[in-house]
């Protein structure tokens, strides 16, 4: 995978989101972190692995996927937003494909927490290693990731052309 690739189409993207809702002057950390928490509780939500008390099953790998990448968007937004980015090209995933799905969630939960109290590099990474490696439990792999996210920002745009 090219984090450098994707840090810069995703800085481009942030750019034009700020320019186009006037937004070039404002702090949106904390909005990026609560936007993340969102997108990370509709990934859980699609794949349902916390809905012991429902038969239903999760929804396709493709929508999974794609609310993964939603969340990647925010990962590589913050941290172009604690401007960390120049200084990674790859994720030390933390191996996690044998964890229970349910505490990779919260421990993804638990560091973005404390990514916004404590906004370091090393928190950072941090969360990136738990982020890459719940995609890696939930059987994405970093080329269907990247991928994945080409697709999507594409599709951001597109939706900023079409005053979404």
């Amino acid at each position: 995978m090219n984090l450098t690739r994707l840090f810069e189409m995703q800085q481009i993207l942030d750019e034009r989101i700020q320019r186009d809702h006037q937004l070039e002057n404002e702090d949106l950390f904390e909005r990026k972190v609560l936007a993340l928490l969102v997108e990370l509780g509709e990934l859980a939500n699609e794949t349902r692995c916390f809905k012991f008390w429902s038969k239903k099953p999760s929804s396709s790998q493709d929508v999974i996927l794609e609310e993964f990448v939603d969340g990647v968007h925010f990962i590589l937004s913050l941290g172009i937003e604690l401007k960390v980015h120049h200084e990674i090209n790859h994720v030390d995933v933390v191996a996690a494909s044998h964890q229970d799905v349910n505490k990779l969630f919260t421990d993804v939960y638990r560091v973005i927490l404390s990514l916004k109290e404590n906004p370091t590099k090393e928190l950072y990474l941090q969360l990136l290693s738990v982020y890459w490696g719940l995609g890696q439990a939930l059987s994405f792999n970093p080329e269907e990731i990247e991928k994945a996210y080409l697709e999507k920002n594409l599709i951001n745009h597109e939706r900023q052309n079409s005053g979404y």
